[in-house]
């Protein structure tokens, strides 16, 4: 044993988060040894009362203080827009443009044969239960651009369209300040489709 019990368990822990190896759960432990205990303390509370009061909410599956989310309690917010993405953390990145004013839809993850990940392991028939009783006029697909995303997205637009509802998907290209050169095809060639006039 390298550690003492209580420091091997805390590395231990620290290694299961995701993005953290052994050498940067033992770096944070080092560092979490040497902060004034009231600062360590201050983080396992934090840790304890967000898994307490923190759930999904109830209608779009995005993380909630209460039933639901800030989004779906907001009465500002459009009803008529929904907005699915695969992740809670997704809506961070819509909410970020300032552009969108509508609702969410968190799926939880995206259609995945190889990671024995199916259309019933997501919030699919709740997403359907929401078109046909909340009088949404349009579905924005925003699930990530890999074949996993597309795949859900295309999925997900077989079982709209019949409801009458209008789908699209969000446009993918070149992001700002990229060069023409270092693009792979498939975003250049949807950089080229998905052009507006200028």
């Amino acid at each position: 044993m390298l550690y003492a019990p209580p420091i091997a368990r805390l590395v231990e822990e620290l290694s299961k988060l995701p993005g953290i190896g052994q050498k940067t759960a033992q770096r944070l432990t080092f560092h979490l040894l040497k902060v004034p205990p009231e600062e360590a303390r201050a983080l396992a509370e934090a840790i304890v009362e967000a898994r307490e009061k923190v759930a999904f909410c109830a209608r779009c599956f995005n993380f909630a203080q209460g039933e639901l989310c800030e989004y779906c309690s907001n009465p500002r917010r459009d009803p008529s827009l929904v907005c699915v993405v695969e992740r809670p953390q997704d809506i961070v990145a819509v909410e970020r443009t300032g552009e969108f004013r509508g609702l969410y839809h968190v799926l939880g993850g995206a259609i995945s044969p190889i990671d024995g990940i199916g259309p019933e392991d997501l919030k699919v028939r709740e997403l359907l239960e929401r078109v046909r009783k909340e009088g949404v006029s349009e579905v924005i697909m925003a699930t990530n651009p890999r074949v996993e995303g597309e795949a859900t997205a295309a999925y997900l637009a077989n079982l709209l369209k019949p409801l009458g509802v209008k789908v699209t998907r969000i446009a993918s290209g070149l992001p700002v300040g990229g060069d023409l050169e270092y693009a792979d095809e498939v975003t250049l060639g949807r950089a080229l489709k998905g052009r507006l006039e200028l």
